[in-house]
């Protein structure tokens, strides 16, 4: 098939790399545009633009997509579906029906639930026992379509955000590629009005962890924030990222620490976690038992 691809973020990568490799015609690759990163704050394309200027692909990166010559740029090209996966621009109705087929959408959720901006890490957050993959026939809501096409996988104790973040793009990949395969015998169903949830963007003040909450809570909060923005507490007035934990049943009191045994443990308001992985500042992540090789934790995380 003639399909526009449009992604931004390393998540979409895989996605496009399984498109060309099942040999589709990708007309076009739209992106978000460079952006200031690093010390230096040099512009830096994203991830997807990395990848399809490696590709050889045509890459284009407007601003936005309400004007009238970028929508005639879009329909010029022919396309016979979009294949949209995070790329971090409202799509106009006039976009969405540009292409023949319309545009599908890999959204990282059991659809109703989590839609929106944060899947993956309200996923993690609530306690969620699986999650998955929906190719979604995009319409004008958030993420109300229907769906085609949905994969589900079981969310492992103690995955976070990032691991999950990585299996969902392959899962993602593959059902995509498939979909399109077998477009015209898939049934396009309504989502259900009940089972609804929001995944709203992560807010930077969510991350300080409340060590008076009970552990299961604390582990969800640290798992689902890793690796970014990082969970955090104040060690002895050091900000340390949180990155991996799990419950244990240790006596200990709310935000109070032990190092037996060479692994880190820190009290919640019931039960404790286990840290499996933190970063201190201007360090780089690293294991527990790498972590406490040169640092002594605080009697109290703060």
């Amino acid at each position: 098939m003639r399909i526009i691809f449009m992604g931004t973020p390393e998540f979409s990568v895989p996605v496009l790399d399984a498109l060309v490799a099942a040999g589709h015609d990708i007309c076009a690759v739209y992106c978000q545009p460079p952006r200031p990163a690093g010390r230096g704050k040099k512009e830096r394309p994203t991830p997807v633009h990395q990848r399809a200027e490696a590709l050889g692909l045509e890459v284009r990166h407007p601003v936005s997509l309400k004007g009238a010559d970028e929508q005639a740029k879009l329909a010029a090209l022919g396309a016979d579906i979009a294949v949209v996966v995070a790329y971090g621009l409202i799509l106009p109705q006039a976009v969405l029906d540009a292409p023949a087929r319309g545009c599908l959408n890999i959204h990282a959720s059991l659809l109703p639930r989590w839609r929106g901006a944060a899947p993956i890490h309200r996923a993690i957050m609530a306690g969620d026992a699986q999650t998955g993959v929906c190719i979604m026939q995009m319409d004008a809501g958030l993420d109300t379509g229907d769906v085609l096409l949905r994969r589900e996988i079981a969310i492992d104790a103690g995955e976070t955000t990032g691991a999950l973040h990585d299996r969902l793009s392959v899962l993602g990949a593959k059902a995509i590629v498939d979909a399109l395969a077998d477009l015209d015998a898939l049934a396009a169903t309504p989502q259900p009005d009940e089972g609804v949830t929001y995944a709203h963007k992560i807010d930077k003040a969510e991350a300080r962890i409340d060590w008076s909450a009970d552990a299961t809570t604390v582990a969800r909060l640290i798992n689902g924030l890793s690796p970014f923005p990082g969970a955090w507490t104040d060690a002895d007035g050091e900000r340390l990222k949180v990155l991996q934990a799990l419950p244990v049943e240790v006596p200990l009191s709310a935000g109070q620490t032990s190092i037996e045994g060479g692994q880190l443990v820190a009290g919640c308001g019931e039960g404790a976690v286990e840290i499996l992985q933190a970063q201190r500042p201007g360090k780089r992540a690293a294991a527990t038992s790498d972590l406490l090789k040169g640092w002594t934790p605080p009697v109290v995380f703060i």
